[in-house]
């Protein structure tokens, strides 16, 4: 209890040393007039300078650590170095644009969306339907909805600094869970490189990347959950684990339940079953579930499949299959927390589900590009990532049966794997199960095990070649400057994703990179049209419209998401897009005032359309999986003469004709 109120401790100072070094540096990168990223190298040269600093206080924190003097100040370098590290690596190249990694395009459309409907109102409301629970998980994006309040921005303005903040804030915490597993000076080296590794791999999904930042220490402390030799507690009790064994037990051999080593005696009716451990994972487990659903199921899965082993391992020790039963009691355990935090929420989804109309649209693992048909090999290819995962992979080999450490990356890795090939047979079922979004998660577990794989490498050849004295040295100098190359080249690495930043037309209408902006422009007149003619509230207004980044910059709701693979599953989005169809081919405004007022959801208030030689013009989406893409357009369009009716108000505004029921 007491080394778990320490950690508590230290989580909670090290999280406000992050939130202070994010808010400091992204509203000072806030004071200066930047060039665009994607015009001018000015903002990548103060990148690597700032990243360049924060490897110093990584340098400093390492030898303090070692010298065993300081610890405080080491605490504090290695809080401001990750947390610094974050904010400039993103910051910097966003410093001139409001908005974040892929603008308001893709994916970040409907991630806007959900933010901005939660900053709205903290109710668990669904992205774009009215009256319906999400089914995404709220978690991230409820979080920032109120540090939105209570900085009083919008959603899509806070997305980019409540991103940023989140990612800093979650390196230290790993580095907090990390240095009660391993040795101190060793947790800060791992922790910089994996939030190196997520910076560049994970951050577009900046809710999915906490997860990721998590997960590496997350299953060494479910290992040491799952996997509680007697053997370990006898020998603690007898002195034979110095004070410097750690939780995950690595500097131990593997020893299944039940053996003793010789010499030492069990206590009768003595079991260590590391609670501490088992409330750690299932409070993990509950963040992916209110987070992320995809790496909650592989999390789960993993944790599932060292369950299995350790069973395996005692029952095999002892002949009998009772050995396996404090496993399941831990399982168990674990299953129970984190199903109480999941249910936060998830429960109103669940209700509704249980008992309110089926769903007949949900076709969000309806994606299945090149990545997931083949298995990832990072560790093969020709680059420094490459070869530091080709690292871990050895050290996982080598040292499984005698490092808890790598056996619990181990079972993670193979987890991973499994996986992507259960989605390769899902196939079969017309599904996947989305493991090419796993290849990032892969590159952390192995990028951790070749950081341990790269110390005690370079420590076996040290010995090898009969210690030569400038041996560490060299090894030092390798590693710094493997690392400076690495994170100097992950702006790079999001060349793509920070040019989005900048080309997308944020909420004020401006594009960052100072060139005219798009139709998104106009949204701002679009709003206040609403408003005026419908005199209600945003959330209380629902907008039919193709033109879904609408809602990413106002709340209103919906009658259509983008997609089906973003819809909600219980809005029958398929039956939604019939319906839409059905309205475009009525004649007269009394048919169409009729089949609105008939409509089995709420009817839209208002529609959105672009103009078109045609008429007033939809494009909507089908979902055309296994095809890749997996997305069909289709337009639909409009007779004008539709709305040329008094219950109906039309307003042209740029490209758009909005077109607001008046009765």
């Amino acid at each position: 209890m007491k080394r778990a109120l320490g950690t508590a401790v230290d989580g909670l100072l090290a999280a406000l040393v992050a939130v202070v070094v994010a808010t400091v540096g992204l509203y000072t990168f806030s004071l200066v007039e930047w060039p665009a990223f994607n015009s001018s190298n000015v903002t990548r040269a103060l990148t690597t300078l700032g990243q360049v600093v924060c490897a110093v206080a990584f340098a400093a924190a390492i030898v303090l650590y070692r010298r065993g003097t300081r610890e405080w100040l080491a605490k504090v370098l290695t809080w401001a170095g990750l947390s610094g590290f974050v904010t400039v690596t993103l910051g910097m190249p966003l410093a001139a644009t409001k908005l974040y990694l892929f603008g308001i395009s893709v994916d970040q459309e409907f991630r806007t969306e959900y933010l901005t409907r939660l900053t709205d109102s903290a109710a668990l409301r669904d992205m774009t339907y009215q009256d319906i629970p999400p089914f995404y998980p709220a978690g991230w994006f409820w979080i920032g909805g109120r540090v939105a309040n209570l900085v009083g921005m919008d959603g899509w303005e806070v997305f980019k600094p409540f991103a940023i903040g989140f990612l800093a804030v979650t390196a230290v915490l790993a580095f907090t869970l990390w240095k009660q597993l391993i040795r101190t000076d060793l947790a800060v080296a791992v922790s910089a490189v994996t939030t190196a590794i997520v910076l560049a791999y994970a951050s577009p999904e900046a809710y999915s990347a906490v997860i990721a930042l998590l997960i590496a220490p997350a299953f060494v402390l479910a290992w040491g959950a799952l996997n509680r030799p007697v053997s370990a507690f006898s020998a603690a009790r007898a002195g034979m684990n110095g004070p410097s064994q750690r939780l995950d037990g690595s500097n131990g051999p593997l020893m299944p339940t039940g053996v003793m080593p010789t010499g030492v005696t069990p206590e009768p009716g003595k079991q260590n079953w590391g609670w501490g451990a088992v409330i750690g994972t299932g409070l993990f487990l509950g963040l992916a579930a209110t987070f992320y659903t995809l790496y909650l199921g592989l999390a789960a899965f993993a944790i599932t499949l060292m369950a299995v082993v350790s069973a395996f391992l005692g029952i095999r020790a002892d002949k009998t299959w009772r050995a396996a039963v404090p496993v399941v009691i831990r399982l168990a355990g674990i299953a129970v927390i984190s199903g109480l935090v999941a249910l936060t929420v998830w429960l109103p989804y669940l209700i509704d589900a249980l008992t309110g109309t089926p769903s007949t649209s949900g076709t969000a693992l309806h994606y299945l590009p090149e990545s997931g048909a083949t298995l990832p090999f990072p560790m093969f290819e020709f680059s420094l990532l490459g070869a530091l995962c080709m690292a871990g992979t050895l050290w996982i080999a080598v040292r499984a049966a005698t490092s808890r450490r790598a056996q619990a990356l181990g079972v993670g890795v193979l987890a991973i794997y499994l996986w992507t090939l259960l989605s390769m047979a899902a196939t079969v079922a017309g599904t996947t199960l989305l493991s090419f979004r796993l290849e990032s998660v892969l590159i952390v577990l192995l990028g951790a095990a070749g950081v341990f794989g790269f110390l005690e490498g370079s420590k076996a050849i040290y010995q090898a070649v009969n210690e030569p004295p400038k041996f560490k040295i060299a090894a030092v100098v390798v590693a710094a400057v493997g690392a400076l190359s690495f994170a100097q080249n992950i702006p790079q690495v999001l060349q793509s994703e920070i040019t989005v930043a900048y080309s997308d037309t944020d909420g004020d209408g401006i594009r960052a990179d100072k060139r005219p902006p798009s139709a998104v422009s106009y949204y701002g007149d679009i709003d206040r049209a609403l408003t005026d003619q419908l005199g209600k509230p945003r959330d209380e207004t629902v907008v039919l419209t193709a033109d879904t980044s609408f809602l990413s910059y106002y709340p209103y709701f919906g009658f259509q998401a983008l997609t089906s693979h973003y819809a909600n599953p219980l809005a029958q989005f398929d039956r939604r897009a019939a319906a839409i169809e059905d309205w475009s081919t009525l004649e007269t405004p009394d048919e169409l005032v009729a089949a609105l007022d008939s409509s089995e959801w709420r009817a839209p208030d208002a529609f959105l359309f672009r103009r078109s030689a045609d008429g007033y013009t939809l494009r909507l989406a089908e979902d055309v999986y296994p095809n890749d893409p997996n997305v069909r357009r289709y337009s639909v369009e409009f007779d004008e003469t539709l709305f040329e009716d008094p219950r109906f108000q039309v307003t042209d505004i740029g490209p758009f004709a909005l077109v607001t029921r008046i009765s």
